[in-house]
């Protein structure tokens, strides 16, 4: 498996966030002190927390720390870009007993899924 290529993905989140009228926000820094890979916004309004997980060891337990950092922060949805292919079952039910809508997402597919996905900002 090929590892996500971090910055060139995060630039192109930030470009296709600006072309849907929207705002990205790399490293965006929750009220309690931690960081979301990228954040997208509508004004001041959280719409979608993604994670970039390059890293495949203990990809449960990191799963679940975004999930945590994300609802926190007041996100709705969360999405993990990871190449890795994992069935992160009990961690992936405590997201929907929270509320949080959560996708594991592959690099290749994300950008795609986003432009589906994101509504344009007013």
């Amino acid at each position: 498996m090929l590892k996500i290529k971090v910055k060139t993905l995060t630039r192109e989140i930030v470009s296709l966030a600006e072309e849907l009228g929207l705002r990205a926000v790399p490293e965006y820094r929750t009220p309690d002190g931690t960081r979301i890979d990228v954040a997208i916004l509508n004004g001041e309004q959280r719409l979608l927390a993604i994670e970039l997980e390059a890293s495949f060891k203990w990809f449960p337990q990191r799963l679940l720390y975004d999930i945590v950092k994300a609802h926190r922060a007041g996100f709705p949805e969360l999405w993990v870009v990871s190449n890795f292919s994992s069935k992160p079952g009990w961690v992936m039910k405590y997201a929907e007993e929270i509320g949080l809508s959560l996708r594991i997402i592959g690099e290749g597919s994300v950008l795609q899924e986003l432009r589906i996905s994101l509504p344009s900002g007013t």
